[in-house]
């Protein structure tokens, strides 16, 4: 199997083009984020200067990364074509079946609420407006489920990165529909690492295959993290195998890769400013560029490149932890038993990538085993067949020592009652995680990527695939640390989302250069088999070799395509929480302008508290109950409303049931939303959607 990338033969201007447009979605997140993030730290993350900004970095970083003209992808017209259908069909198709949620159940709805108040107000902390309530007092509680109340003001939870990106669609009013549109992105990302490295002939069908696969259409169609994350790591691949092809093409160890390279490691690195764990999964790409600058010391082209690929992951990932020390410190405090073993091996592979630089010359005299290409081939599938066999072998569990850890074992209890399955809350699941994958990609691709991946690591270890490395390296790295330990809440489709930046992508990658290999062993073992006279034999062998081929690549195409469209197809019609942004406006256009909110209900308290204080811009809060009631005691509430009346604003009570706000006013129904909400299940992929109800009860004192 060759890289896919060679110098220009044929159709030069459709490579060309398959080349630049799968660079230009990780090169525009990184631009807007790179704006996005000093105006949101100066406080003025605001339509025009992010806009200007972000269009003038976005093309400062194209013009580093596209500037030389280096290797093109070798291809045609048609499936540089079918790669650019099969994104903007994706971006359609997710884009009229997208969701809406925007009151706070899950992570998609503290998104969007946090793009919410940055598109509207450019600043943080969220301020809570005490003063509105007459003040702080003991009673009032102004975060609530995805927002932290510290010191005074609201603090949302997660990184930035996504919420900056998701903020820009709300300015164009089309907040919901962004979602889909880093999906169609993401796609045509695949599609342009699949051509560089396993062929242009599998880019559209590795295209279609991450585009139907359900992880893929569910983290399309909603405000999360993953797609943007994905973006951004299989875009920094992409500029990798460019820079380092075009340093080995031109061949002069010193000649000046700077701008790429610093342009390569900052993509890489921004991954962190979209999810904490971007951190883990950029660690290969830290030992990469030693290695790389280890190469310098024998005059390698490639050496090159080392230097600016480390200052710019430096630098990328280097904001991506400034920003969730100074904006996320609540959210990284929540998730310190991750994050501090996360650190210590940060630490580690930094400490090792300096000790391997420095050691180069001598490690470099040291001989490879001839066995040792065998063994590394061997232990990629006794890897694989382990994480299979993980279930009859393992339990995952996990004895709940917080308040966090508590509240997830009941949930997970519930969903088990609502599966017919035994309450157990300590279960995790996590010893099904490779099941979870063949689910949603079938068992083809994943035998076809454990295929690949052993040639791969056997071929490197043989001193060839270079072009490989890195890839191998992140894809590897990334889908064995996600497997062994997802965690995630093990509902389904909920815990697929953990699959989505490397995993899925990945193996998709991995799964099509397999095919690949099978198909070109199936031809040449066709032609060995002919027989005949000499020139006879030439022509029936290579048309029989050819018919072959062709075999092999549609039944293998087929295999690749069919068991993740089966899988989707009970979900992928169904849009969920459908209503919910028209339920929301007018939830805010039955509330008094000048309203402050009391909202005394736990559900009610967390779903829609930052709702109306960032949707409908309206002071509110919630009134501390005791663990055992779901409702404030009635004499806080009182209290707490004369406390408004005088402060000049009108008091408003918010709860799910009329009872529960009819002692404060006539009751009035302000929402009645039924709608479709995810399914939640354990034991296998989800092939439907559960039914949702939202009310929400008013009283106006």
């Amino acid at each position: 199997m060759g890289s896919g990338v060679l110098h220009q033969r044929r159709r030069p201007s459709a490579g060309r083009v398959l080349a630049v447009a799968s660079l230009l979605p990780a090169l525009a997140v990184a631009g807007w984020l790179l704006a996005g993030l000093p105006l949101l730290l100066a406080g003025r993350y605001t339509p025009l200067p992010a806009t200007v900004l972000g269009l003038a970095v976005t093309a400062l970083l194209a013009r580093f990364a596209l500037h030389r003209p280096g290797p093109l992808i070798e291809t045609t017209a048609l499936r540089t074509g079918a790669v650019l259908a099969v994104a903007a069909a994706s971006g359609v198709f997710n884009a009229l079946l997208h969701s809406e949620q925007l009151a706070v159940r899950r992570d998609p709805a503290t998104y969007a609420q946090y793009a919410a108040w940055l598109a509207g107000h450019g600043s943080l902390p969220i301020a809570a407006r005490a003063e509105a309530f007459g003040g702080a007092d003991r009673a009032l509680d102004f975060g609530s489920m995805g927002f932290y109340q510290v010191d005074g003001a609201v603090v949302p939870q997660f990184m930035p990165g996504a919420p900056l990106l998701f903020a820009a669609g709300d300015w164009l009013g089309a907040m919901l529909l962004t979602p889909a549109v880093l999906g169609a992105f993401a796609v045509l990302t695949l599609a342009g690492v699949v051509a560089r490295l396993a062929g242009a002939r599998w880019a559209p069908l590795a295209a279609l295959a991450f585009a139907v696969c359900l992880p893929v259409l569910y983290t399309s169609r909603t405000t999360f993290s993953e797609i943007p994350s994905m973006i951004l790591l299989f875009g920094g691949l992409a500029l990798l195998h460019d820079a380092l092809s075009r340093t080995v093409a031109a061949g002069r160890a010193g000649a000046s890769r700077w701008g790429e390279g610093v342009v390569t490691g900052l993509v890489f690195g921004l991954a962190v400013l979209v999810r904490v764990d971007g951190l883990r999964d950029v660690l290969p790409v830290l030992a990469f560029a030693g290695l790389l600058i280890a190469l310098r010391r024998f005059a390698r082209p490639e050496g090159a490149v080392g230097p600016p690929l480390l200052v710019g992951l430096a630098a990328g990932a280097g904001l991506g932890l400034f920003a969730a020390y100074t904006l996320s410190r609540p959210y990284l405090a929540y998730l310190s038993r991750s994050v501090q073993p996360l650190l210590l091996i940060c630490a580690a592979v930094l400490v090792l990538t300096a000790a391997g630089t420095a050691a180069a010359p001598w490690l470099a005299r040291v001989r490879r085993p001839g066995w040792l290409p065998g063994a590394g081939a061997a232990l990629v599938v006794l890897v694989m067949a382990g994480l299979a066999a993980r279930p009859w072998l393992q339990t995952v569990r996990r004895t709940p020592e917080t308040r966090e850890d508590r509240r997830t074992a009941r949930f997970i209890e519930e969903i088990q009652r609502a599966n017919g399955l035994f309450a157990d809350g300590e279960r995790l699941y996590f010893e099904e995680s490779l099941h979870w994958v063949a689910w949603y990609v079938g068992v083809p691709v994943v035998l076809l990527a454990t295929l690949a991946a052993a040639l791969l690591v056997r071929g490197l270890l043989q001193g060839r695939s270079s072009a490989w490395l890195a890839p191998l390296a992140v894809i590897g790295w990334t889908t064995l640390t996600t497997l062994l330990r997802p965690e995630i809440t093990p509902d389904h489709p909920w815990a697929a989302r953990r699959l989505v930046p490397v995993v899925i992508p990945g193996l998709v990658l991995l799964a099509v250069w397999g095919l690949g290999w099978v198909r070109d062993k199936a031809g040449d073992r066709a032609g060995d088999k002919m027989g005949g006279k000499a020139g006879d034999r030439a022509d029936d062998g290579g048309r029989g070799k050819g018919r072959r081929r062709r075999w092999v690549a549609g039944a293998g195409a087929l295999l690749v395509l069919v068991p993740p469209a089966v899988t989707s197809i009970g979900t992928a019609f169904t849009p969920v929480e459908r209503g919910e942004a028209a339920a929301v406006a007018a939830l805010c256009a039955r509330i008094p302008p000048n309203a402050a909110v009391l909202v005394v209900e736990r559900v009610t308290g967390e779903r829609f508290t930052q709702v109306v204080r960032g949707m409908c811009g309206l002071p509110a809060a919630r009134v501390r109950w005791d663990p055992d009631r779901d409702t404030a005691p009635e004499h806080e509430v009182r209290r707490l409303m004369d406390r408004v009346r005088a402060a000049g604003r009108v008091p408003v009570v918010l709860a799910a049931e009329a009872a529960q706000v009819a002692p404060y006013g006539p009751p009035r129904q302000v929402m009645a939303l039924v709608t479709r909400q995810d399914e939640r299940s354990l034991t296998g992929p989800p092939d439907g959607t559960w039914s949702l109800r939202i009310n929400v009860w008013m009283a106006a004192g």
